[in-house]
């Protein structure tokens, strides 16, 4: 059942919805569900911007996981799994260690890990609809 699910018209209303989102989150790992294009890395932009990020931040694809810190200096993790090829590809990059660091981690393109994560943890769906919104879901 989802926690909370919009419609967003406009890359300019990510800010207002991230507003929204931030309070709702009870666990510190995101897996961010959508096709290519459908707003996966911005959507992490605005939640960075939100928590105080004064890092340039840009999509993990080549560098798999790249390390932020927000507003009191604590890291966020921003990670792609988009490029690799199975679980043990994974695991191998530690990715444990990020996971259960109990600091804001963003996963994208999770699927292939989802069997070997604990849970708690939130999903975020993105859908792109017509006109190119998006129908973005927490659950």
């Amino acid at each position: 059942m989802p926690k909370f699910s919009h419609i967003v018209e406009k890359e300019s209303e990510l800010s207002d919805l991230v507003d929204v989102l931030y309070p709702k989150l009870q666990y510190p790992v995101i897996l961010l569900f959508g096709e290519l294009g459908a707003g996966k890395t911005t959507l992490v932009k605005a939640f960075l911007s939100k928590i105080g990020s004064d890092d340039s931040i840009s999509s993990p694809s080549f560098s798999i996981i790249n390390h932020y810190n927000n507003f009191n200096n604590e890291p966020v993790y921003h990670i792609d799994l988009y490029r690799l090829d199975d679980e043990d590809e994974v695991m191998n990059l530690g990715i444990e260690e990020y996971l259960y660091s109990g600091n804001l981690c963003f996963i994208e393109w999770p699927q292939i890990i989802l069997d070997t994560i604990d849970e708690p943890y939130h999903i975020v769906r993105i859908e792109i609809l017509e006109n190119n919104s998006r129908k973005i879901t927490l659950t």
